[in-house]
């Protein structure tokens, strides 16, 4: 009896290292740390907490995106996000396109917000120039 107590415990710490294991390996903090450290795209947000912000990281950079709920014409949804650097000395490469990659990947997700960026993300949006009309000679 004592040997099969004893091998059902070792067979529940087996399944405990395998759990352990796999949760470690699905884990959103960590594929976000990853993303972060190999410099490509990952979001890590809870679409059905609108209270809870989000975090993504693109280009070794992490961003803070927080969330604000408001209505549309037919439910609440998320209507307002502030996107801001959680270290802004980090951001030297940033360009304009990568603004409108994230962007573009956070309307994806909310379709209905409006996005601002914080400083000093928010420079990046500078107008074109205008186009000079043709004077004539």
């Amino acid at each position: 009896m004592i040997v099969i107590l004893f091998r059902l415990l070792i067979l529940l710490a087996i399944i405990s290292i395998f759990y352990t294991i796999y949760s470690y390996m699905s884990s959103p903090g960590r594929k976000l740390e990853l993303a972060k450290q190999s410099k490509t795209f990952y979001i890590y947000d809870d679409p059905d907490n609108t209270k809870q912000n989000f975090l993504m990281t693109y280009k070794g950079v992490l961003f803070e995106g927080e969330k604000y709920l408001g209505t549309t014409e037919n439910a609440f949804e998320v209507v307002n996000i502030n996107v801001s650097a959680r270290q802004p000395n980090q951001l030297k490469g940033i360009e304009r396109d990568d603004i409108y990659f994230l962007e573009k990947e956070i309307l994806i997700r909310y379709p209905y917000a409006v996005i601002e960026w914080k400083y000093p993300l928010n420079r990046l949006f500078i107008h074109p120039p205008k186009e000079e009309s043709e004077h004539p000679s």
